[in-house]
């Protein structure tokens, strides 16, 4: 903090300063002075900001060689990256060689070789230590204008794929909490290049991502992986459990990639990883419809496989409320609507915990599903909706002349008080 003024303060006045400078530069570079003063018009009315921009990128544009690719590339990571990047992660980013098996430490830019390059439209925030673009006016016309780079997320995926095949990256001990300072891109390959992937595949990052997952994910990555989305440490094992490849593509949705690995045949598709989830159970999970078909169409697939829970794909659809998914898994004849967990929870009783409506619908209507079938702790689907104050549930069942056993309405919760849930 300097003189009492907050860090974040002070950049905003460097912004304001360089957006400043960008357009001192801009108006200096017209050649007549009619023309200086109708840029200098604009910029005073704040009209000119699309055309400052233009012309500093047509300056990045002008740039020799490298200096031309470390500027665009700059700023389209910047620009397109999935949350911001922190300094070393950007020079990570463009240090590495598309399909590159090894990484040149000696080939990472400065951040002011970088800030050179892109003519001043980035800056470093110190607080935070990211780099950010000059003003959110600059992300705004960036978006306005996708022409301004060619195939972006394709580029980015291509890289994020070549990172995680790197020699230094598969040479990470497989032990709990590997050192990672050495690589510390790997967190933001391991869970967005899916993202990235998801809104543009290459040819080429299809055959990287195939070429990557056609065996275990790596330990580094899963870990990763499954901190940023869930509650999952696989350190807590002890020991390295298997999360495949399949398992990986299912989890995130990529339909070309599962199909492109479930014809390559190199591992069990049926198979659970750490939690006894199947690449089935991670697509249901997760409302991957067109996954959750693809993986169907294999006969070796057990629609009614449970993981280490007990809990089967029809039940991780339930639970999470996904109604397409569950149709789809309602056309197989020999999934089990009744199969509870290991709390003898049945996907109708997590439908009701959780107030899926549409799910209730869905099941009610089948008859091999009982809606006053108790739980290990002798709830009822239908106390659960109750307990939980989910009405809509509750009037369903009742709309049909069904009630809740009157032993029960007891337990139920009182709309005016807060519920803490027992434990599962």
């Amino acid at each position: 903090m300097i003189l009492g003024i907050p860090p974040h303060i002070i950049g905003q006045y460097i912004s304001r300063l360089l957006l400043v400078s960008l357009n001192i530069g801009a108006i200096l570079h017209e050649s007549t002075v009619y023309q200086r003063r109708e840029r200098l018009s604009k910029m005073t009315d704040g009209s000119g900001l699309g055309g400052v921009y233009g012309a500093t990128i047509a300056q990045i544009n002008a740039l020799d060689g490298d200096k031309l690719r470390l500027g665009m590339a700059a700023l389209t990571w910047i620009s397109h990256a999935e949350r911001p990047l922190r300094a070393d992660e950007l020079g990570h980013a463009l240090a590495v060689e598309p399909c590159s098996t090894d990484f040149n430490i000696g080939n990472t830019p400065s951040m002011s070789t970088l800030v050179s390059c892109c003519q001043g439209l980035i800056a470093v925030d110190k607080e935070a230590s990211t780099v950010r673009l000059i003003n959110f006016t600059l992300q705004e016309y960036l978006s306005a204008h996708p022409d301004i780079f060619s195939r972006p997320h394709s580029v980015m995926v291509e890289i994020c794929l070549t990172h995680l095949r790197l020699q230094q990256v598969k040479a990470l001990s497989p032990c709990p909490s590997p050192d990672t300072r050495n690589t510390p891109f790997l967190e933001y390959c391991s869970i967005y290049w899916v993202f990235h992937a998801k809104r543009e595949l290459s040819d080429c990052a299809r055959s990287l991502a195939l070429d990557l997952l056609k065996g275990n994910y790596g330990q580094t990555s899963t870990e990763f992986l499954l901190a940023r989305v869930g509650d999952w440490r696989l350190s807590r094992f002890g020991v390295w459990f298997p999360f495949s490849g399949l398992h990986c593509a299912s989890f995130f949705g990529i339909n070309e990639v599962v199909a492109g690995l479930t014809e390559m045949g190199c591992y069990d598709i049926d198979g659970g990883d750490f939690s006894g989830y199947t690449p089935l159970a991670w697509a249901t999970h997760n409302a991957h419809e067109d996954v959750v078909k693809i993986l169907l169409g294999s006969e070796e697939v057990n629609p009614d496989k449970p993981d280490n829970s007990d809990k089967i794909p029809l039940l991780h659809a339930a639970w999470s409320g996904h109604e397409g998914v569950l149709k789809i898994l309602l056309e197989r004849e020999e999934v089990n609507l009744a199969k509870p967990d290991g709390r003898s929870k049945t996907p109708l009783s997590h439908a009701a915990w959780c107030g899926h409506e549409g799910v209730w619908k869905i099941l009610l209507e089948r008859d091999r599903v009982n809606p006053d079938k108790p739980d290990d702790w002798g709830k009822t689907p239908l106390l659960h909706a109750a307990i939980e104050g989910h009405e809509g549930v509750v009037k369903i069942p009742l709309d049909r002349e069904e009630s809740i056993p009157t032993s029960q309405i007891t337990a139920k919760h009182h709309p005016g008080m807060p519920f803490v849930p027992q434990e599962e």
